[in-house]
């Protein structure tokens, strides 16, 4: 017999940590399983000095929502411990982020974030606690298959899914992780906040970008990478310059705004050729591509990555089953490379699967 987290054994004898970053959606997650019996461990990580960002508004893993951790965990009658992760968070996640920058890449903290440190390491702590499973707030959905396994999906609430930020999740990880918020909507989460009479039930979302405390990210990038911020030439298509800027980090592939240029027609960044500070603009046609090429590509769909897609298997990008609805996640990576259209049918015709070995 199978609680309600697919586990066997009754809930009251059943370890769950849920980490809580001290907002409304991990809120609700620990009050929620508290109230269906499970032995509930609260768990918050400072992440970052949280000086600067302690009373700015949606700044997680920070100062207030400390606190607001720590007030929910008393409200509900759990344990509630703080570990300082500052260390391994800088590491892992702002020198990434710094360095993905100087390299011409537009990273997602957020992925690497729930790789590196929520998924890894505080599993890991989880366990050692004698936890069955973490629970997160995350809006997305895992469900238990046929031979045991779990397939991570889309959250039934598609303004709020989560699923692009987990593609990185192991099907090791996906065994010991569980999303109670999956097949529910914010409003549905509010509500259960107000039911359990939770201070934080009407509290702002989290930004992205938590570890930013002044709301610019070139101020962390400034410092962690200056090179990123050293001024270089804007160029056309055909090598023309067209003008100047002030630090590749302000651009992303595919911006039109803000490019400080002036022209007859709109243009839009094609690529960013980090080793010499160029950003390279064109027509809108220039960002079309056939193949795209990627890096450290992690597969959770169903058996290996080349059998799957040599066999024909159809793949919605962003690398879902389905185009809509609670589709399952097969996997991910991140961009390395791009062919545009007119560079060759030879390249175009490649496989899916020799283009995602990078």
């Amino acid at each position: 017999m199978l609680n309600s987290l697919d586990l066997e054994g009754r809930p009251q004898d059943t370890r769950v940590v849920v980490a809580m970053s001290g907002g409304v959606d991990s809120s609700v997650t620990a009050a929620l399983l508290k109230s269906e019996g499970y032995d509930v461990v609260g768990i918050t990580l400072q992440l970052y000095d949280h000086g600067a960002a302690t009373h700015r508004k949606g700044a997680c893993c920070a100062g207030q929502d400390i606190h607001d951790a720590r007030n929910v965990a008393e409200r509900i009658g759990i344990p509630h411990y703080v570990l300082d992760y500052e260390d391994r968070f800088r590491e892992s996640v702002i020198d990434t982020f710094a360095a993905s920058y100087a390299s011409g890449e537009t990273p997602v903290p957020c992925i690497e974030c729930n790789r590196a440190i929520k998924f890894r390491d505080l599993l890991t702590t989880a366990r050692e606690l004698g936890a069955s499973v973490l629970a997160t707030g995350h809006y997305v959905a895992s469900r238990r298959l046929s031979d045991g396994s779990r397939a991570l999906m889309c959250a039934a609430d598609a303004e709020r899914d989560q699923s692009y930020f987990l593609f990185a999740t192991t099907r090791e990880q996906l065994d010991h992780l569980r999303f109670p918020l999956g097949d529910m909507t914010k409003p549905q989460v509010r509500e259960l906040a107000r039911r359990f009479d939770l201070t934080v039930a009407d509290k702002h979302d989290s930004q992205d970008i938590c570890f930013v405390p002044t709301g610019r990210y070139t101020d962390i990038i400034s410092r962690l990478r200056p090179n990123a911020m050293e001024p270089g030439e804007i160029t056309g298509l055909d090598g023309r310059v067209l003008g100047t800027h002030h630090g590749i980090a302000h651009f992303t592939v595919g911006q039109r705004k803000g490019l400080g240029i002036a022209s007859g027609s709109p243009l839009y960044v094609v690529r960013l050729e980090a080793a010499t500070r160029r950003v390279v603009v064109g027509p809108r046609e220039a960002l079309r591509m056939d193949c795209i090429r990627l890096r450290d590509v992690n597969w959770i769909g169903d058996g290996v990555l080349d059998r799957a897609v040599g066999s024909g298997l159809e793949v919605f990008v962003r690398f879902y089953d389905a185009p809509s609805g609670q589709a399952r996640v097969q996997g991910g990576g991140f961009i390395q490379s791009a062919v545009a259209r007119n560079a060759g049918v030879a390249t175009a015709s490649r496989s899916l699967a020799e283009a995602m070995r990078g």
